[in-house]
């Protein structure tokens, strides 16, 4: 989701400056923006402790801010940690092609998020952002999980 919201950034720029309503000096000055925006992303999931599969996860369960106000930082990042566990033991080969596969994994995320007490009026959603699209042709724990 986060790398979709800077790759967005960029085109945005990029196009601007292809149809000429920006200066190459507003360019530059978006890009250094871009960059240290990236750049808090990468220290925020550090500090967090997370690794980039992680932060993906957990990007995704804190984007509704109730729920991350109501589990908290500690049990999000475990609730990523253990959907990053078992989404990869549950892919398989054909997960993009068959969506019984994409099934059974939204199942298992949306029992993961009820162990660990998530809000239930906001699981769909979250269920939504956590598990793998069609259009998706990395491994589930990409970050395209979350998009």
């Amino acid at each position: 989701m986060q790398s979709q919201v800077f790759s967005e950034k960029l085109k945005t720029t990029l196009s601007a400056y292809h149809n000429r309503a920006i200066s190459t000096a507003q360019v530059i000055e978006k890009l250094i923006a871009l960059a240290k925006e990236l750049d808090a992303a990468t220290k925020r999931a550090e500090a967090l402790g997370l690794n980039d599969d992680e932060v993906a996860f957990y990007n995704a369960l804190a984007a509704n801010d109730s729920a991350a106000a109501a589990m908290g930082d500690d049990k999000l990042k475990l609730i990523a940690a253990e959907l990053i566990t078992q989404v990869k033991k549950s892919v398989s080969i054909d997960w993009t092609l068959r969506e019984s596969a994409r099934a059974r994994i939204r199942v298992m995320v949306k029992r993961i998020l009820n162990n660990y007490g998530y809000p239930p009026d906001l699981q769909d959603d979250a269920v939504k952002l956590c598990s793998p699209r069609r259009s998706c042709p990395a491994p589930p724990g990409c970050e395209c999980l979350t998009s």
